[in-house]
Formats: C-alpha cells, structure tokens, sequence
C-alpha cells in the first residue's frame, strides 16, 4: 500500500495543536486498515522525520439528523504520532 493511500489528512484542532507544541505529537486522519507499522513507515516516507510511538484511535461516525430523517457519518481512524525531538512535520508550521 502507497504511504499517502494511508495518510488521508492531517488533523488540526486546539487540543491537536497543544499536543504537537509540549509532546511533539502529531495527528492524522489514516485508513481505518492501517495498522500501526504501516502508519510509522508512511509518515516517516512522507515527512522525512523519525517516529517514536503511534497511537490509533476508532472514531465512531456521529449521529446527525435533518428534520425528521436520521443518519449517521462515516466511522473513521485517528493516528496521534509521536516524533523523535527536534523534528517536525512542515505542514504544520505557521498554523
């Protein structure tokens, strides 16, 4: 599988943002199959960086309704990557 087929989009929130400046820990949005073996090598193909830990979440899809129709989003997978100090991932500068 392609590194940036497992790497769907970065994810950029407050508490992601606290994260990446006192842990040095980045998060993103990856295929729900990824594994997290797969997900280190792609972010270090990518970025260029030297990755310490990875930490994957299942995020399930939230309940949304319109009117007296009810649905549901996607189920997705959340990898929070931890870097080795001193690297970074370019993407997110001047966020």
């Amino acid at each position: 599988m392609d590194a940036r087929q497992i790497i769907i989009e970065p994810i950029v929130t407050e508490k992601s943002t606290v994260a990446r400046e006192s842990l040095n820990a980045y998060s993103f949005k990856v295929k729900p199959s990824a594994t997290k073996h797969q997900i280190a090598k792609a972010i270090e193909e990518i970025f260029s960086v030297t990755v310490l830990a990875v930490h994957t979440i299942r995020m399930d899809g939230k309940l949304k309704r319109m009117g007296r129709f009810a649905g549901r989003r996607s189920s997705w997978k959340k990898a929070i990557v931890t870097l080795k100090k001193g690297d970074t991932v370019d993407f997110f500068e001047g966020v």
